[in-house]
């Protein structure tokens, strides 16, 4: 884990460049996005995930962190359809359980992570319909989740709605973020996210 400002941290995977989060209060914790390493479970074990989305890369360890509490949107929905998005990287079949969000919310919600404050908004569809923004406000820092990728271009999918992205990330912006944790690639800063191009649909 690498700490990008106190008590909030992030793990980058070579695997598909994918970035994690951490965000610490005093014996308490919170994990952005599980991703695929179950692994990752022996050296944190969070009482909350938050899933900033339901894309496969982003949700399928869920299971090594339980018991704790998953976070999402009410519109995120896991299910085997995102063991057939798998299927078009990989090989080998998924061996572990599926989980689904056990705590949902509509537009934003304020978590006590350790008696420091976490904001969870969603601000639209852009990336997918469900897109979940994590905000720490004493650190001023922001997981976007793959509302902004670094290092590469963002992806717009046949979930996406790219005709409302930029106004997604004006909001986002509107929290005057210092740093901003990318769903994939390194944290980057506001310009970046002011500068990004908006992908098209696919």
């Amino acid at each position: 884990m690498i700490e990008i400002a106190p008590g909030v941290f992030v793990r980058r995977h070579t695997e598909l460049d994918l970035t994690l989060g951490l965000v610490t209060g005093p014996g308490d914790s919170l994990l952005v996005d599980s991703g695929m390493d179950p692994a990752l479970a022996r050296e944190v074990r969070p009482s909350r995930i938050v899933l900033t989305h339901n894309h496969f890369d982003h949700v399928l360890a869920t299971e090594a962190f339980l018991p704790c509490e998953v976070w999402a949107h009410e519109g995120c929905v896991v299910d085997e359809s995102l063991l057939e998005d798998r299927a078009r990287y990989y090989d080998d079949p998924f061996e572990g359980t599926l989980v689904a969000p056990t705590h949902t919310f509509r537009d934003t919600v304020t978590l006590d992570v350790g008696g420091r404050r976490v904001d969870l908004h969603h601000f639209g569809p852009a990336h997918t319909s469900h897109d979940v923004v994590v905000h720490v406000p004493d650190a001023g820092v922001v997981f976007a989740g793959d509302l902004v990728e670094q290092g590469a271009a963002a992806q717009a999918g046949p979930d996406a709605t790219p005709s409302n992205w930029r106004h997604v990330l004006d909001l986002l912006l509107e929290l005057d973020p210092r740093i901003v944790v990318p769903g994939h690639g390194d944290p980057v800063d506001a310009r970046f996210v002011r500068e990004m191009a908006i992908p098209e649909a696919t």
